[in-house]
Formats: structure tokens, C-alpha cells, sequence
């Protein structure tokens, strides 16, 4: 998530460097993490969980990189303007006139990216098999699967499910709580 940011940061300030890095992040992010995770998880050898996260963190990662980059650039342009009359730094109108003005933008997109991570890191579970003590919701469905335990199946599958619908909503509670007062999206209307 912050190193999202972050690079966004950097493509806003410099659409060179956005123009010859954007691709690799399509790249990444349109190969399957199914395709992905063997080759992290023999890279990283005996650390599984460093791989569960790693997965995690491809799938999550680059769908925030375009939006976030997407709402540092859209800013009105007679706000810019005004910020250049008033002689404001570039890190000044960073941070008082494009991070507000992206910050909608990320939300919604780590809204998303929270349930993208869950995915990945299932199915990095998934190809690594860890089983044994450290094993996780996904192993749980795996290993049901194959000994026909149905119920458990459907048991560890409604956790996953309820799973990413916890980190939906948390992530909608915090989007609501840091645009309630002045965005758009998250004012009570009256009705």
C-alpha cells in the first residue's frame, strides 16, 4: 500500500519515469499469480510465509499504483494555478492539493486491493501446500477437497469469503471516516 503510493508519487511528479515503469507493473499484474507463485515460492525457498505475502502484496500492489497516480494528476487546474500564484513548493502542492484530491481515488482502490491480497495469498497457500501446524484457510479447503469432507470444505470457504468481506468493510469504514467531512462520496445527504 505505501509503496503505492510512493511510486505513484513519483510518476506524478515525472511522466518519464511513469511511461518506461508503467509497463512492467501491466506486465506483473496481468500474469496470473497462479503462474507467479511457484517460481516466488522456490525463490524464496524455505520461508513460506515470506512467499504467502510477497503473492499478497503482487496482486494488491498494482491496482493502486494506476488509480492513485490517476488522482494525484486529475487536480483542477485553476487550483494548480492558484498554488503557483501563491508561489507553493512542488512537495507543497503535493501535499495540500494532489494527495487530498487522490485520496478518494486510493481508498477506493484499497477497497479492492484488500480482497486482491486474499486472493493471492490463498493462492500462494494453495501452490506451496504448508499443511502441518502452519497451515491456513486455504489448506483447509485443499486438503477437505481431497479427502471429500464437504461441510469442512464449505466451512473453511465461508471463512475466506467472510474474510474478505471484514477487510471490504474495514476499508470502507476508513475510506467513509477520512472523506466524511468535505468528499463527495462520503457526506450524509439529506434526504
Amino acid at each position: 500500500m505505501i509503496s503505492g503510493v510512493l511510486i505513484s508519487m513519483l510518476f506524478a511528479q515525472n511522466k518519464l519515469l511513469e511511461r518506461s515503469l508503467f509497463p512492467y507493473g501491466v506486465v506483473l499484474q496481468t500474469t496470473p499469480i497462479v503462474a507467479i507463485a511457484p517460481l516466488i515460492i522456490i525463490w524464496l525457498k524455505n520461508n513460506t510465509f515470506a512467499a504467502l505475502i510477497l503473492c499478497a502484496w503482487i496482486v494488491a500492489f498494482f491496482p493502486i499504483i494506476p488509480n492513485t497516480t490517476f488522482g494525484l494528476n486529475s487536480i483542477d487546474k485553476n487550483l494548480s494555478d492558484m498554488f503557483k500564484l501563491y508561489g507553493a513548493s512542488r512537495w507543497q502542492t503535493l501535499i495540500y492539493l494532489r494527495f487530498p484530491n487522490a485520496l478518494p481515488y486510493f481508498l477506493g482502490w484499497l477497497r479492492i486491493s484488500g480482497g486482491l491480497a486474499l486472493i493471492g495469498a490463498v493462492v500462494a497457500e494453495f501452490v506451496a501446500g504448508t499443511g502441518g501446524s502452519r497451515s491456513g484457510i486455504a489448506d483447509q479447503i485443499l486438503v477437505s477437497s481431497y479427502n471429500l469432507e464437504i461441510p469442512r470444505m464449505f466451512a473453511a470457504l465461508f471463512l475466506t469469503t467472510g474474510l474478505g468481506i471484514a477487510i471490504f468493510l474495514l476499508f470502507t469504514i476508513l475510506s467513509d471516516f477520512l472523506l466524511k467531512d468535505w468528499h463527495e462520496s462520503a457526506i450524509q445527504k439529506d434526504t
